[in-house]
């Protein structure tokens, strides 16, 4: 008897002692699966969410135009697209006359205009601007055989054509008190080609225009020369309703970077080669 009973407590210290040095494992728990962040959405206030509403009149190369297959292309279409990128949102081109594409902006429906728009007194009434982004020079185009010379010459022109709401249309027809030749001696057309035809078919004397549409349509249209004399020089930036001030800020920080890291001069390089 005491045999077995010294047995049962030999038994029994081996198991306390087992149970002493024994580390308890703790209780497994399975980690949620990783999932990927949904990409930010822009939190800028534009007329459509995640979009960016470009309003422009796609006539005026090399600025905005239409190619071949019926895309948009041109310095304007791709810094806004630039631009779009940087601030995480899809560019929309919505191409109209050149004033509506103003108007558009201005009264919202469109959240910037590029079109070659010149920065004036007038129009920073009604709408803002962003820095400026290049510099435009009108010119002065005529038939190689005109009379007129100089720019000096044009308060003989009986009729100088001009699209129509740009700054040369908005400084010829001015009074001449002003600077200007007078409304009956300026004739406004929808489009910068248009008004460069009806030079080419004898309607008007010469057309005021951009230096680098000037170019453009001179090399389509032999028989026309560009005047030496310059007539203005503009500053250009992309305009937009008053009081966007979140969008205007984000707009000069991301051309900003871009001129910094040469995205913008790339870009113009692209369309604009120096002669």
């Amino acid at each position: 008897m005491k045999k077995l009973f010294a047995l049962l407590l030999t038994l029994a210290m081996v198991l306390s002692l087992a149970a002493c040095g024994a580390k308890e494992e703790p209780a497994k728990t399975e980690e949620p699966a990783k999932t990927e962040e949904p990409a930010a959405e822009s939190k800028l206030p534009t007329v459509e969410a995640g979009k960016l509403h470009m309003s422009t009149n796609a006539e005026f190369p090399p600025y905005e135009m239409i190619a071949d297959d019926g895309s948009f292309e041109g310095i304007d279409v791709e810094v806004a697209q630039a631009i779009a990128d940087k601030l995480g949102l899809e560019l929309v081109v919505d191409d109209m006359g050149f004033d509506a594409a103003l108007l558009a902006a201005q009264n919202g429906q469109s959240d910037i205009v590029m079109a070659g728009v010149t920065v004036n007194e007038e129009r920073q009434a009604v709408m803002d601007f962003s820095d400026s982004y290049a510099t435009g020079v009108q010119v002065v185009i005529v038939k190689e055989d005109s009379p007129i010379a100089t720019v000096d010459d044009l308060a003989n022109a009986e009729m100088i054509g001009c699209q129509a709401a740009t700054t040369g249309y908005i400084y010829c027809s001015d009074s001449v008190e002003n600077g200007g030749y007078g409304e009956d001696h300026v004739t406004a057309y929808d489009s910068g080609a248009t008004a460069v035809m009806a030079l080419v078919n004898g309607q008007v004397d010469a057309v005021v225009i951009d230096n680098e549409p000037a170019k453009a349509f001179v090399a389509a249209n032999p028989g026309l020369k560009i005047l030496d004399t310059e007539f203005a020089v503009e500053d250009y930036a992309i305009g937009m309703k008053k009081g966007n001030t979140e969008l205007l800020n984000a707009i000069n920080a991301a051309m900003a970077e871009l001129k910094a890291d040469g995205t913008f001069q790339a870009i113009v390089d692209k369309y604009i080669t120096a002669e």
